[in-house]
């Protein structure tokens, strides 16, 4: 893990958002990654499975959101299922309190564990 605390960096953004909302023109959205692994499903996983209980407290629920750039090999709602076998916590689709976003670039995966609130959108 990184020594960055990404989701500070996030309320940071949006407290100079407030004074300055044009300051990003060209940014759609900023999503803070909490773990970088390679494009495996395996290893995917098992990132998931080590490290939703340091951000996903047991009463909490969560779904899984996958994006996909330079790799569409993997099945979206089989990969989902898979990757949520690991987690004991309840699924909410329409209202979670956390979200698991697994954005795959190639052969590398970022894995972000949010809340709503920590998606930056223009």
């Amino acid at each position: 893990m990184s020594n960055v605390n990404a989701k500070l960096i996030i309320l940071k953004i949006k407290k100079l958002l407030k004074r300055d909302p044009n300051f990003f023109k060209f940014i759609l959205k900023i999503i803070p990654i909490d773990l970088i692994c390679e494009t495996k499903v395996k290893i995917i996983k098992e990132f998931v499975k080590e490290h939703h209980n340091s951000f996903i407290s047991e009463t909490e629920s969560f779904k899984i959101v996958l994006k996909r750039r330079k790799h569409e090999k993997i099945e979206r709602t089989s990969f989902i299922e898979y990757i949520a076998s690991s987690i004991e916590n309840n699924v909410d689709l329409e209202n979670p309190d956390k979200i698991i976003r697994i954005e795959i670039l190639g052969n590398i995966t970022g894995i972000s564990f949010l809340k709503r609130d920590e998606i930056i959108k223009f």
